[in-house]
Parts: structure tokens; C-alpha cells; sequence
């Protein structure tokens, strides 16, 4: 390569001189320009041959570069499968002593099961020894006992058998009954324990419905207006909504009046219409009750889809979802009907959880088993098989029915969630403040509580907090210690577990402090 690189560059050399001393033999024939032709084309030959052995080294540079990286990278590789040779070489030893000291342990193992089953051969000869001498002391035995009682060995067997059935019997009965009691409050133990946990996982609002609204006026010259004269647009409210209006000496207010919690929303929206209006006369109260009724009925399907969709509840009928909507302007014994209905249906899905059952299914009858107490039309049944046939009416689970029309006991329980729903129902109704006659009992509670706590010597003043679960006692420094403090908290908790009926746990906390005050005058 390097020999044909310097014949082209020469040939390059020969041609240029051969045409420069062209162009000066033609040009001029003079001597002056033949030598300098000669000595230009000496001069190129010369450069020609300094470029052609630059090249020639550059050229062994690179080789010689080439052959050194090519042997480092050969050495490279040759010491990698040296090294992974050597690895190899190693792992197989390795494995080779494992594998003769796990033969060796096999020997070993061997020869001791060998030296085991030579024991065991000799212990079992000498077994059989003392069995072939028992079965012949038996048969002796056995022959006396037939010579005194004068009965054969058959007779004295079933004899024995009756008399031992009957004392197993007897123990039988005495066990399982033993086992039922046990079962019975292992498991009423167990229910406690699941409702409290339930419970104690599941928050919900307080809210007490009342049967009156207050509806607030910017002055009393609107009464005027809304009475009308002799009063005949007070009573075409009242013939249009179905809510008596009380008119009387409380300032810039009028009371709504009506079991019905949507008839006095609707009220009370048609009058707010009404008062922004000013345009009050009967014609005009028509209208705007007409068109408050037809909103709030949007509204109802509206409240009804979002309670759906925050539960995680699909598939639900219109209707359905138009029930539970109404359900936000009815109450149970002064109890905000889809608040509770949204609070069982928590609990069911927590507790069913809790049980290894279907929570969805569980929340869903959950939310519907108040729905009897919502419909429009009037109806003989109770609101437990109203709702159940309306469930079923409109494509719900069996279930779902069954849990609806059985959480009263009006009709037998036939799936597992059905008691589910009725004690969720019990739990959110009975829980403190829910309900008015429970808001009572409550309040007596707490007050229990803080007397028992101030009945021992050395408390100053005690608190039940956080609703009754934590009752924080001030104690006296001066009449007692750190140990005593200890022992008062012990004997409280203790007094209020034996003394008092509570849901859930009691926190007792006993605090004492010694307090120096001085005033600098």
C-alpha cells in the first residue's frame, strides 16, 4: 500500500515536469528556460519524495498503533477467559467438596439408621415378649373373673360397653352443653366487639329535624303584603303549599308550619320568590308554588344521584334515586331520614366488610331499607314492606328486598345481610344525639359520669369530654400523690365498667398539679 502510494505520487511528479518542460519547450527554445524547467521539475521530484516518506512514516505510525491496540485487546480477552476459567475451576471444586461432604453426612446417616433399626429390632422382640406374657395373664385373668361372677367374657363385655355408653352420654351432654354456653358468649363477646369497631369507624353529622321553619323578612310591612287583603293571599299559600303560615308579634319573622319537611321547603322558597318579587296576589302565588314544586323536584333527583355516586352505589332505578332524594326532607323521630339512611348504609358496608361478606351489596339495602316512608301515595302497609315491595317492584337483589322488609321483624330474615341491615338501623338510630328521646339519655349519661367521678375524695373537678369517651378528672395536690392519682384512675375506670352501661371505651384521666401563685405589687 505504501509502495503504490509513492509510484502515483512520482508518477503525479513525472507528468507535472513533463508538462511544465512541455510548456517552456514550446514556449520559449531558449536555454535560460530549459534549465529552470529542469530545475522546477527537480525541485517537485524532491517535495514529491519528502511527501511520499512523510506519508511512508505516518502510515508504520498507524500500523504500529493498530498492532498495539489489537494485542492489548487480545491480552484483554485472554486474561477475562483465564479469569472465568479460574471461576469455573473454583465453583467446581466448591461443588465437588459439597458434594462429597453431603456423602459423607449420607454414610454417616446410614450407619446410624442401621445401628437404630438393630435397637429397634431388639426393643420390638422384647415388646412382643411382654405382650405374648400380658395375653396370657389376661386369659388367667380373664378365667377367675368368669369363675367369680359366673359370666362369660362376652356377657361381662357388653355389660361394660352399656355402662360405659351411658357414663359417655351422660358427659357428652354435659360438654356440649358446656360448649353452647361457651360459643354463646364467645360469641356474643365477638358481635360486641365487631358493632363497637363498626361504630367507632363509621362518622356521621347530627341532625334534628323540626316541624317548623322560620322564614326572616327586612321589615314587617312585608306581613301586610303576604297577608293580603282580609287575608286572601295568606290563604292561598296555605291552599297551595298544604303549610300553615303563623303570622304574629315576633319581629320581621313568619313561622312555617307542617309535618312534611317538603312542603315546607317548598313554602318557604315560593315566598322567598314571592317577597323578591313584590308581585304577591293569588294568581301570582299559584304560579310560583307550581314552578318552586317542579324545581325542587329537579333538585330531589338531583340530591338522589349525588348520594348514589358518593356511596359507590350503579345501577340504581330513577325512581329509587328519586326516593332517596326525598329522603333529605324527611325525618324519623326528629332524625334527618337520609342522613340516617347514608350512616346505615356506612355501617353496613364496614360490618359486612368486616364479616367477609359483599359490602356493596350490604351498603346498597342499607340505603334503601327507609324507602317506604318517602313515597307520594298513601298506603296501608308498613314502611318495611312498602319498601320491600317497591325494591322488588324495581329490579333490585332478593337481598336487597329481604333486608329492606325484615329490619323490623315483619318478615323472616332469609339472607346473611339481612340482620346486618337491621342492627346498622338499631346502631345509627340508637347512637347519642341522633334521635330527640335518645338526645336525653345522653345528656344524663355524661352527667352520671361526672358524679361518679367527683363522689371520690381528693377530686376537684371532672370533665366528660369528646362525648362521653373520655373523662378527664382534676385532682387536688394538696390531698393527694402521684401513686394515689395512679390508683384513683385504676378504681374510676373500674367503678364505671361494673356501674354503667356505655358504647364503646371510657378513657380515664387523672391529672394533678401543684400551682404556686404570687402577685408582685
Amino acid at each position: 500500500m505504501e509502495l503504490s502510494v509513492l509510484s502515483i505520487i512520482l508518477a503525479v511528479g513525472g507528468l507535472i515536469v513533463g508538462i511544465i518542460a512541455g510548456r517552456f519547450i514550446f514556449s520559449a527554445n531558449t536555454k535560460r528556460q530549459v534549465e529552470e524547467a529542469d530545475l522546477l521539475a527537480k525541485k517537485t521530484i524532491a517535495d514529491a519524495q519528502v511527501t511520499a516518506e512523510t506519508l511512508k512514516k505516518e502510515k508504520l505510525l498507524e500500523a504500529k498503533e493498530e498492532i498495539v491496540r489489537l494485542r492489548s485487546e487480545h491480552d484483554k480477552l485472554v486474561l477475562e477467559k483465564n479469569k472465568k476459567a479460574n471461576e469455573s475451576e473454583t465453583r467446581a471444586r466448591q461443588k465437588e467438596q459439597s458434594l462429597n461432604q453431603k456423602l459423607e453426612n449420607i454414610e454417616k446417616q446410614v450407619k446410624e439408621n442401621d445401628a437404630i433399626k438393630e435397637n429397634l429390632n431388639r426393643q420390638i422382640e422384647v415388646v412382643n415378649q411382654k405382650r405374648t406374657e400380658l395375653e396370657r395373664h389376661q386369659e388367667e385373668h380373664i378365667r377367675r373373673l368368669e369363675k367369680i361372677a359366673a359370666l362369660s367374657a362376652d356377657e361381662a363385655k357388653a355389660q361394660l360397653i352399656d355402662t360405659l355408653r351411658q357414663e359417655a352420654q351422660t358427659q357428652a351432654l354435659g360438654m356440649q352443653q358446656e360448649i353452647i354456653e361457651e360459643a354463646k358468649i364467645k360469641a356474643n363477646k365477638e358481635a360486641r366487639k365487631l358493632i363497637i369497631q363498626t361504630v367507632q369507624r363509621t362518622a356521621a353529622e347530627q341532625t334534628i329535624e323540626n316541624t317548623v321553619t322560620v322564614f326572616n323578612l327586612e321589615t314587617d310591612e312585608i306581613k301586610g303584603q303576604i297577608i293580603g287583603r282580609e287575608g286572601r293571599n295568606i290563604r292561598a299559600i296555605e291552599a297551595a303549599t298544604g303549610v300553615d303560615l303563623i303570622v304574629d308579634d315576633t319581629p320581621e319573622a313568619i313561622v312555617l308550619s307542617s309535618f312534611d319537611p317538603l312542603r315546607r321547603e317548598i313554602a318557604r322558597l315560593s315566598l322567598q320568590r314571592l317577597v323578591t318579587d313584590g308581585r304577591i296576589h293569588p294568581a301570582r302565588i299559584e304560579e310560583v308554588v307550581d314552578k318552586t314544586r317542579r324545581q325542587l323536584e329537579e333538585q330531589v333527583l338531583e340530591i338522589g344521584e349525588r348520594t348514589v355516586i358518593e356511596l359507590g352505589i350503579h345501577g340504581l332505578h330513577k325512581e329509587l334515586v328519586r326516593m332517596v332524594g326525598r329522603m333529605r326532607f324527611r325525618s324519623s323521630y326528629g332524625q334527618n331520614l337520609l342522613m340516617h339512611s347514608r350512616e346505615t348504609a356506612n355501617l353496613c358496608a364496614t360490618m359486612a366488610a368486616e364479616l367477609g361478606l359483599n359490602p356493596k351489596l350490604a351498603k346498597r339495602a342499607g340505603l334503601l331499607h327507609d324507602i317506604g316512608k318517602v313515597p307520594e301515595e298513601e298506603s296501608e302497609l308498613s314502611h318495611a314492606l312498602l319498601g320491600a315491595k317497591l325494591a322488588e317492584k324495581y329490579g333490585e337483589n332478593p337481598a336487597v328486598v329481604n333486608a329492606i322488609g325484615a329490619h323490623h321483624d315483619e318478615i323472616e330474615m332469609q339472607y346473611v345481610i339481612s340482620p346486618i341491615v337491621q342492627a346498622c338501623d338499631a346502631i345509627s338510630g340508637a347512637r347519642p344525639g341522633a334521635r330527640r328521646e335518645i338526645m336525653q339519655q345522653y345528656l344524663q349519661r355524661i352527667k352520671d359520669l361526672e358524679n361518679l367521678a367527683l363522689g371520690y375524695t381528693g377530686v376537684e373537678k371532672a370533665y366528660a369530654i369528646q362525648a362521653g369517651r373520655e373523662l378527664r378528672v382534676i385532682a387536688e395536690a394538696d390531698k393527694m400523690s402521684d401513686a394515689d392519682s395512679e390508683k384513683l384512675s385504676f378504681e374510676i375506670a373500674q367503678k364505671i365498667q361494673t356501674e354503667m352501661t356505655y358504647p364503646g371505651q371510657i378513657k380515664v384521666t387523672v391529672i394533678r398539679e401543684k400551682r404556686a401563685v404570687n402577685v408582685a405589687r
